[in-house]
């Protein structure tokens, strides 16, 4: 079956080797086990010996109970038996198209965006159409251009709250006209919400899987709990039909989760409101670093992320992003992520969650190959 080539973690895989200063990486300032185990209070002996014990099964099918009591918390209306654990959220969003999208559905996409959310259904058939999230909008969803696209056969609406790249953040007045919409039609909505919890205010935002019936929503332990590494993602959602299919589908490519993954995720999930806290101040932290070097940039320009970890930023200065970000790695050592893989030009992503000196000295790089390479 024939997919397009993945832009972005194409690039990431290739460029990350030339990176001093990671501006590319989209995680908060990831933890290591022992962190985890002194945020948590939680003995690392006793711990370690427990999980030593478990033979190396398959484990719970369906995802273990303490991992899945642990994500239900994360919503108002989900229950554990609404929950399928996933390898990674990339595992969820992939086994939500592979059950439910068939050949000329029509499925409807925002973008800039995680291109999976349009390239695999496109790969399965579907009659994909794009949302361009503008600039002059906030990123935020035009819902009359939306009307415009929806169809009978639309099956699929596809968003991300918050969104990768922008850090655009919709509200719930704008989440609850967008589910409507689907209503109108009977159509399912995807929500990728793997950065949801990470505002730079603190307004709780609401997942769509309360909001809507047909509501799916899709997060994983790699943003909001800084543990990449575990390889821990899910998708909730209170249709028995998508939780039935999703299940049905899941046999034919993971059976289970690692049962080392969901033990460790479990303890995570257990003090979510700690790691929330400590990563809800680094993104403030840093968000004041880079909104003061943007005010005093004159070729960069942004609109200031509401939430998540990443910004898209924008330049006056002609050179097409591919080419910017290449000279950036191998020149200054500055890895970030060209607005080509989102399929915007003039701009990069940048993932600005790290500690403040790093952010600090990769974007000094910026400004010094900046002031030698651009003419004013």
């Amino acid at each position: 079956m024939k997919i397009d080539i993945f832009k972005v973690e194409e690039w990431m895989n290739e460029y990350e080797k030339y990176s001093r200063f990671d501006l590319g990486n989209t995680t908060v300032k990831n933890l290591s086990l022992d962190e985890l185990f002194e945020l948590s209070n939680t003995d690392k002996k006793e711990f370690l010996d427990n999980l030593c014990t478990k033979k190396l099964g398959y484990g719970d099918i369906k995802g273990c109970p303490d991992l899945k009591n642990g994500i239900s918390k994360l919503y108002k209306t989900i229950k554990p038996e609404n929950i399928i654990p996933t390898i990674g959220a990339a595992g969820a969003n992939h086994l939500v198209f592979y059950s439910l999208v068939e050949p000329e559905d029509r499925v409807i996409s925002v973008i800039p965006t995680y291109q999976q959310l349009y390239s695999i259904p496109d790969s399965f058939g579907a009659e994909v159409k794009l949302l361009h999230l503008k600039k002059e909008n906030n990123f935020l969803p035009d819902l009359k251009e939306l009307k415009s696209l929806i169809t009978q056969n639309t099956k699929l609406i596809c968003i991300n709250n918050p969104n990768n790249p922008t850090g655009a953040l919709m509200n719930q007045a704008l989440l609850q006209e967008i589910a409507d919409i689907a209503q109108s039609i009977n159509a399912y909505i995807l929500s990728d919400e793997v950065y949801r919890g990470l505002n730079t205010t603190e307004d709780y935002t609401p997942s769509m899987a309360d909001l809507y019936e047909k509501g799916i929503s899709v997060c994983s332990m790699s943003k909001i709990f800084s543990l990449a590494g575990a390889r821990l993602g899910w998708l909730a959602s209170k249709d028995e039909n998508v939780i039935d299919l999703c299940l049905h589908h899941r046999e034919y490519n993971m059976i289970s989760c690692s049962i080392l993954d969901e033990a460790i995720s479990a303890l995570a999930l257990k003090n979510a409101q700690k790691i929330t806290d400590r990563n809800k101040k680094i993104i403030k932290d840093c968000l004041e670093v880079l909104d003061d070097w943007v005010n005093k940039q004159p070729h960069f320009y942004y609109t200031k992320p509401a939430a998540g970890t990443t910004a898209l930023m924008y330049y006056d200065f002609n050179m097409d992003s591919k080419h910017l970000c290449d000279r950036l790695a191998k020149e200054k050592g500055v890895f970030l992520t060209p607005g080509f893989c989102f399929e915007e030009e003039n701009c990069f992503r940048i993932g600005y969650c790290k500690s403040k000196e790093e952010l600090e000295k990769g974007l000094e790089k910026i400004s010094e190959f900046v002031m030698e390479n651009i003419n004013d």
